[in-house]
């Protein structure tokens, strides 16, 4: 079995990863939504952090948290976030696709989140602002939307509030694509 090692930034900036199993096209129905931001609040008050940006894709989340100072778990989180967000999901959709095979059975596992997620810490601004683009930009380059002030669960929205984006930001692949090039 190959062990898992994270890099650990004690109050660090993280940016994530998370898919469902299978990639099932199940978080931005209102019901996932509904249960999904629940999840996260509870969770944020047992442990604490703040979340910087977060993009809810039909089948994967990508988000950066910023932890407590000192602090290095994310484990916890993310699976108090899954435990929360699959009991309540179970109850309200039911079990219906929930097609467990037999080592979810054997570790009580629902089908509804791939085991691990991906994290990246981020280390200086350069970094963090390249993961904020990568965020904002995914539902567009997903093809899930033309321009990305047109996918509604994002981040991207509160950010041309607060004047870091402007509202047309990245209006097509091709223009963040020459931009990403000119960075090489």
């Amino acid at each position: 079995m190959p062990e898992y090692r994270r890099i650990k930034q004690p109050g660090g900036t993280i940016f994530f990863t998370v898919v469902t199993f299978g990639r099932r096209p199940i978080l931005t129905s209102p019901e996932s939504r509904s249960i999904l931001r629940k999840a996260w609040q509870n969770v944020q008050v047992k442990h604490p952090f703040q979340t910087l940006a977060v993009c809810l894709l039909p089948d994967h989340l990508h988000t950066i948290w910023q932890l407590p100072e000192g602090d290095t778990n994310t484990a916890v989180r993310w699976n108090e976030i899954k435990r929360h967000f699959s009991h309540e999901y179970l109850k309200v959709v039911g079990e219906g696709n929930n097609v467990r095979n037999e080592s979810r059975i054997k570790r009580r596992e629902a089908a509804i989140w791939q085991r691990r997620y991906w994290a990246h810490v981020l280390f200086d601004q350069e970094d963090l602002n390249n993961h904020f683009d990568y965020i904002h930009i995914n539902p567009q380059k997903h093809g899930l939307v033309k321009q990305v002030m047109d996918w509604p669960w994002s981040s991207f929205h509160r950010y041309v509030q607060m004047g870091v984006y402007s509202q047309d930001w990245c209006r097509s692949m091709e223009e963040f694509l020459v931009d990403a090039s000119m960075g090489e």
